[in-house]
């Protein structure tokens, strides 16, 4: 996994064929207890890029991310599809193999 700023986000994701974005903050606890599980995503099925929205709030805001975390999936450089809130893994799994 690795960490986007607000100077890099836009050209990885535009790079990237599918990418997961995971839109956290350090003080999270749902956020950190999702860590394990997206480094296995990232390993396994597809690169999951995180943005702190404290440190790139305007990234956070321009995809309209009011809770952490939220993942948003995106595809050609679009957000294609949404979820808010800690995922259980077997729902996270299946959503990103019905999206990729």
């Amino acid at each position: 996994m690795r960490e986007a700023t607000s100077s890099d986000f836009d050209s990885i994701v535009a790079d990237a064929p599918a990418v997961l974005v995971d839109f956290h903050a350090t003080w999270c606890q749902p956020c950190k207890s999702m860590e394990p599980l997206l480094a296995a995503v990232d390993a396994d099925t597809i690169p999951v890029v995180k943005v702190d929205i404290e440190a790139a709030p305007d990234v956070a805001s321009r995809f309209g991310v009011r809770s952490v975390p939220t993942l948003v999936l995106f595809k050609g450089g679009q957000a294609v599809d949404v979820r808010i809130g800690a995922q259980q893994p077997s729902a996270l799994r299946k959503w990103l193999a019905d999206q990729v």
